[in-house]
């Protein structure tokens, strides 16, 4: 249960940006705030949200601590293979054979932006093949949290987000500098980054998408920081915005809720993607 100074907090957030983290877990949300309580040397809840009302940018602090992410590239990199060798050539083909050239990505929960950059640069790779030439991608990266959303949109990241790319794709997709490495543009101009609330209700997906209708949504590790009535309404979301055959990618500890599991098949045995069936 929350105590009264949390939910007073998360009430204002709620009034002032439109954010609903009453389905995040209490533990999860206290540990974080006291991170905020320490680094603006408050006492407590009731002081920090006097702190708040004093200075209004401090809400971007709090959002983004709430929303805090542990990202790199190609993080978890058998999810990954699994989407080069299973996912993009079934749907690559299957494309070509309808005449249907556009394919839609959709990387919900995007963080400051390795994992969508890491799909453009496989399907940079596999659409090197003159055969390819015609399928044009689409990658729409959300979150909630606009610190991270304009990290993202620099493309600048450390040496600990790059650890996991292979010095190929280093060579050919980075540029370093003195202690960081940069996207290069033709990889940036794949993905555009915009925010969006999985909560939102009058929304299915991103504005700048148009549509839903996506071949690919990729939300991995978002979905367990909230509450079962809470999953329940992003998993609807995201099997609505989903084509039929199209992926759900989610993350290792996440499952697709009991209500929508008959209509996904796994793919396979080593990671958490599923197809959509029905």
């Amino acid at each position: 249960m929350k105590d009264q100074s949390l939910l007073n907090i998360l009430r204002y957030l709620h009034d002032k940006r439109g954010f609903d983290f009453n389905g995040n877990h209490t533990l999860m949300l206290t540990r974080r705030l006291q991170k905020r309580l320490q680094a603006t040397e408050v006492k407590n809840g009731h002081e920090y949200l006097h702190y708040l009302k004093d200075y209004p940018k401090e809400l971007d602090h709090l959002i983004d601590v709430f929303t805090i992410n542990v990202s790199r590239f190609f993080r978890n990199s058998i999810v990954f293979e699994c989407i080069n060798k299973m996912v993009l050539p079934e749907l690559i083909l299957g494309k070509l054979r309808k005449k249907e050239f556009s394919l839609r990505i959709w990387s919900a929960g995007c963080a400051t932006g390795e994992e969508p950059y890491s799909m453009a640069i496989l399907l940079k790779e596999r659409l090197k093949k003159q055969e390819y030439a015609a399928i044009k991608p689409s990658i729409f990266a959300t979150d909630i949290d606009q610190l991270a959303l304009a990290k993202a949109a620099e493309g600048i990241y450390n040496f600990d987000s790059i650890k996991n790319v292979k010095f190929g794709i280093l060579e050919r997709y980075f540029t370093k500098t003195e202690q960081s490495f940069q996207v290069s543009p033709e990889i940036k101009e794949m993905v555009q980054f915009t925010f969006f609330d999985l909560l939102d209700k009058n929304r299915l997906s991103p504005p700048n998408s148009i549509y839903g209708d996506f071949d690919i949504i990729i939300c991995r590790n978002v979905l367990l920081y909230f509450d079962a009535a809470y999953q329940k309404m992003i998993f609807d979301k995201l099997y609505r915005s989903l084509k039929m055959n199209g992926y759900l990618i989610l993350g290792e500890a996440e499952l697709p809720d009991s209500s929508t599991k008959k209509q996904y098949k796994k793919i396979n045995s080593c990671s958490k993607i599923y197809q959509k069936i029905g």
